[in-house]
């Protein structure tokens, strides 16, 4: 549903989108540029919406993913026909999987040139129509307008995702009705006062209650205050993978992190729950390992969240809310109420255990005492200096795992990862961090093989002022496939390694701060320098190919392997 509002001018189709865009607040665009949507990129042309020129259609739907993970509302990507869409899909994938609003536009090729095999020509639908929550082609250059509107209203209701437009090249430049399709979003679902009765009702019965964040929409105080909440309730807060910004990391009822690289023990206080109540996500694959944690006959299931198909599998209570609006309604509530009889000791438990995990680091490093790169230490020192408040953004793969398990979020909106586990991420997210949050530290961490998948955006940022500082950790391998196949075939390594270039000197090629980094001792002052850049930075650290990430277990030990690994690089 929308509202109509008249132009003082009559406009073509394209150039309405871009009106249409402007009513609806969005203030940057990321796109490839293609002869299919000229009159679109026309009509930016006057617009005060920022077209940030991207260099690959993966690495522009990423860029809009990071937007509107990071803000709330629809990440606008823009990108050509056929081979741009096809480069465009990875973002649209993971924007499904991961539940983020994103909206991606199309060119196409001429109404009357369809099914004729003309150039670049695709089926939109037959591309995008299982992994998106609409896929819809302007046909009528009068409804352009209302279609951008119902597109950004259905990425970001319900349970976010992408939502795929297409723009017809001769359908754009026709003129269409002069009246810009003004946002209109549904409210967001309120748990009703009976349902928050009956949960309060279930926490205080159980001896092992726990909280599960995740998704989006946790972009103001809610994590914070459902913390607090948990607390005086005495209930432990877990959050599902790669969704650790959700709650602030110091306090007291933050019980870690669950998914690839969790430790047995924070898996543990997971398993042993007796309720589980689920916040913003569901009892999904990656943070029960594999569908193998946390479904007990006899362990109670709750889920809260904005959309009744958004959780798989049994649940005992579905509480229809998003995030905030849950927050809200246990805000009337007393905690005591949700205690019961239970004492601390099962909420200091499980805090305790996340409290070892994430201090646990090697002995410091011996002054003058030349050491072999080691990573616990290095991210140990990230910690220290980002002090918990810069956006970081990750590839996939090992190669991340210990900024995960030693980096501390106490910011809302400071995490941008795949969670379907897709490459190529990390550098185009934290180019559109350093956008949206210019006066935060923006920090991509990634592996060599991750970084190459779109490496490239760094010349964007470059072009568009962004700042953001890449952590490349560079052991010549797809480490997690390495990893899987010491597993499964032993001494038989295949189609995993690779050959790299010095990634410090392409950063300075770029007018960027870039190092080289092979010595604990040496990444210290390297960091410092990197975050003391006028400009792009990048740190090019360099491991053996035998290091593997942390274990599983409470305290590292070198060559274990984790319970499970993500991605390829």
């Amino acid at each position: 549903m929308t509202s109509q509002q008249p132009v003082a001018e009559t406009h073509s189709a394209g150039h309405l989108i871009v009106r249409t865009l402007e009513a609806h607040g969005v203030e940057r665009v990321y796109a490839v540029p293609g002869e299919s949507y000229l009159d679109v990129l026309d009509g930016l042309h006057d617009s005060g919406i920022e077209t940030v020129v991207c260099r690959q259609e993966g690495g522009a739907g990423f860029m809009a993913l990071a937007e509107g993970r990071l803000t709330g509302r629809p990440g606008i990507a823009m990108v050509t026909r056929g081979p741009g869409a096809a480069n465009a899909m990875i973002a649209v994938h993971t924007a499904y999987q991961d539940a983020t609003p994103l909206v991606l536009f199309v060119g196409l090729v001429p109404v009357n040139d369809r099914e004729r095999e003309a150039f670049q020509e695709f089926s939109l639908t037959g591309w995008f129509g299982s992994t998106a929550k609409r896929v819809m082609t302007i046909d009528d250059p009068d409804r352009a307008g209302a279609l951008v509107a119902e597109a950004m209203r259905i990425a970001a209701a319900g349970r976010p995702g992408p939502v795929v437009i297409g723009l017809p090249e001769d359908v754009l430049v026709l003129p269409a009705a002069p009246r810009v399709a003004q946002p209109v979003l549904p409210p967001a679902p309120a748990p009703h006062p009976d349902a928050v009765a009956e949960l309060v009702a279930r926490c205080a019965a159980a001896e092992r209650p726990a909280i599960v964040t995740g998704g989006d929409g946790w972009h103001g105080g809610e994590g914070r205050a459902l913390l607090a909440f948990a607390e005086a309730a005495g209930i432990p807060v877990f959050a599902d993978w790669r969704a650790y910004d959700t709650v602030p990391h110091d306090g007291a009822a933050w019980a870690g992190w669950l998914g690839y690289g969790r430790t047995d023990a924070v898996a543990e206080g997971y398993r042993t729950a007796d309720l589980l109540v689920f916040v913003g996500c569901g009892r999904a694959d990656v943070l029960s390992d594999g569908y193998t944690q946390g479904f007990d006959a006899e362990t109670v299931l709750v889920t809260a969240d904005p959309d009744a198909a958004m959780h798989s599998g049994r649940t005992d209570q579905h509480i229809l809310a998003t995030p905030a609006t849950f927050v809200a309604a246990l805000a009337a509530v007393d905690p005591a109420a949700a205690r019961g009889a239970r004492g601390d000791a099962w909420l200091t438990g499980r805090a305790e255990a996340q409290r070892r995990t994430a201090a646990h680091r090697p002995d410091a490093v011996i002054a003058g005492e030349a050491q072999a790169m080691d990573l616990g230490i290095a991210f140990g020192e990230l910690d220290d200096q980002l002090r918990g408040e810069a956006v970081l953004t990750f590839g996939a793969g090992n190669a991340t795992i210990w900024a995960h398990r030693f980096v501390r979020h106490l910011r809302s909106a400071s995490l941008v990862g795949a969670r379907n586990g897709a490459m190529g991420l990390a550098v185009p997210a934290a180019v559109a961090a350093s956008l949206i949050f210019p006066e935060r530290t923006a920090v991509a961490v990634c592996g060599d093989g991750d970084f190459m998948m779109n490496g490239q955006e760094l010349a964007t940022a470059v072009a568009h002022g962004a700042a953001p500082l890449t952590i490349v950790i560079d052991n010549g391998i797809y480490g997690t496939i390495v990893q899987h196949q010491e597993n499964h075939y032993p001494g038989r390594p295949s189609g995993t390694r690779m050959a790299n270039p010095d990634f410090a000197a392409w950063m300075r090629s770029f007018g960027g701060h870039g190092e080289r980094v092979e010595r604990t001792e040496e990444f210290g002052p390297a960091l410092e320098r990197a975050l003391a850049a006028d400009g792009p930075a990048l740190l090019h650290v360099l491991i053996p190919d035998t290091i593997m990430p942390p274990a599983s277990s409470d305290v590292p030990a070198s060559g274990d392997v984790p319970a499970s690994g993500t991605g390829r690089a």
